[in-house]
């Protein structure tokens, strides 16, 4: 195999729970080395987030896969001077604490800028590191929130729903890696210095809106909830079937056609009026209702053998269960399994995106609090007796 393609880039992550460690995550299954620093003691909350196996979050298997754990208290002087050393020999530096926090430390990007020249440094805050808000607590849920997406989420007439996963943190997450990506060439193929990446959770979130703020703009139009509905373009919904609901996308001008000959309405197949989706629009009750009827005498099975056979988009609304047990996940390797340090295997999401010369892949499991603090410290030449009195003081672990 390739080498993987960033092979050789070091990643020093201070980062907790989602949003930088998921950033960093991206870029360690992609081949750098990401040395992940943990408070002593309990380590990154996310150890004991949701379910746990011997006392360890399942969640943290996946999410730390391929990373380092460094124990260092960031509140103590000694602590900080060890991440000042790290930050030195490091081409990337994440973080998502509160604007400020790191600046109280002595670890500003005008300080390890002034140390590490080619240092990129990646910033994941709620609110990003400047403007009115920018010093406020922000998790994602706040950000869905404040981006607009969580107004959207839901039945219309009843309360916002949220999608139950951290998708701000994720989101954010990508586009931190993105930033760092686009730095990297910016200073290893065009001969520039490293630079501080501002990533806001409810900016990255605010970037998926598609047409939300130009259809306000231009038309004072607000969109408001509509379910499972897909507002705006028609046909696009969930239909119910005798075993549950099923997902059709009939809103290409051909394929309506078609869909409307699977269930039997080629009046309005052939309807002029319905040809382009404004048209249907207008009419996207009546056509929900055509639709719907066919398919609450059928099974899910069955509608999707008729419609897929078409070359109509439809599928079955997956659980976790249906991922784990579904074929085309395995044949693409979309599930990968590892070994934890506990022994459990553990299956989890594979390396994405897939790259045909050098892809990603999971070369090591998630370490155990701490497993390589000595190592680390050993190579920026803090000796055995040094580390033996920073443990007394409480500095690493």
């Amino acid at each position: 195999m390739a080498a993987q393609i960033l092979s050789g880039i070091r990643v020093l992550e201070l980062g907790q729970l989602i949003a930088g460690p998921f950033a960093a995550k991206t870029l360690a299954d992609f081949g750098a080395r990401v040395i992940k620093i943990e408070p002593p003691g309990q380590g990154d909350p996310l150890r004991k987030w949701r379910l746990l196996h011997e006392g360890t979050s399942v969640w943290w298997e996946a999410q730390s896969r391929n990373k380092e754990s460094v124990c260092v208290d960031l509140r103590q002087a000694e602590g900080q001077e060890i991440v000042r050393a790290l930050a030195a020999q490091a081409d990337v530096l994440i973080e998502n604490f509160r604007p400020g926090t790191l600046e109280k430390w002595g670890l500003s990007w005008e300080t390890l800028h002034a140390l590490n020249p080619g240092l990129i440094m990646l910033r994941i805050s709620g609110y990003g590191q400047t403007g009115p808000k920018s010093r406020e607590p922000g998790f994602a849920a706040i950000g869905e929130a404040m981006a607009g997406l969580r107004y959207l989420n839901g039945e219309p007439g009843r309360a916002p729903v949220r999608g139950g996963l951290s998708l701000g943190d994720t989101i954010s997450g990508l586009h931190g890696a993105l930033g760092v990506l686009l730095a990297l060439y910016h200073r290893d193929a065009r001969g520039g210095q490293g630079q501080m990446i501002d990533a806001a959770l409810y900016e990255s979130l605010f970037n998926l809106t598609e047409s939300l703020l130009p259809e306000y703009s231009t038309f004072g139009a607000v969109r408001e909830p509509a379910g499972a509905a897909l507002p705006g373009i028609a046909p696009s919904n969930a239909y119910p079937c005798t075993d549950g609901y099923v997902l059709i996308a009939g809103n290409g001008d051909a394929i309506f056609t078609r869909l409307m000959s699977c269930i039997g309405r080629d009046d309005l197949g052939r309807d002029p009026a319905l040809a382009r989706n404004d048209g249907r629009v207008a009419r996207v009750h009546e056509i929900d209702a055509a639709i719907g009827a066919w398919t609450s005498t059928r099974t899910i099975a069955a509608v999707l053998d008729v419609v897929c056979g078409a070359g109509v988009p439809a599928g079955r609304i997956y659980s976790v269960a249906d991922i784990a047990r579904d074929d085309h996940y395995r044949a693409r390797q979309a599930i990968t399994r590892v070994d934890a340090a506990s022994g459990l295997q553990v299956d989890m999401p594979g390396v994405f995106p897939l790259l045909s010369d050098n892809p990603g892949a999971v070369r090591r499991r998630a370490p155990t609090l701490g497993e390589d603090t000595d190592a680390v410290l050993e190579s920026l030449g803090i000796t055995a007796a040094q580390r033996a009195a920073m443990r007394e003081a409480g500095v690493i672990a």
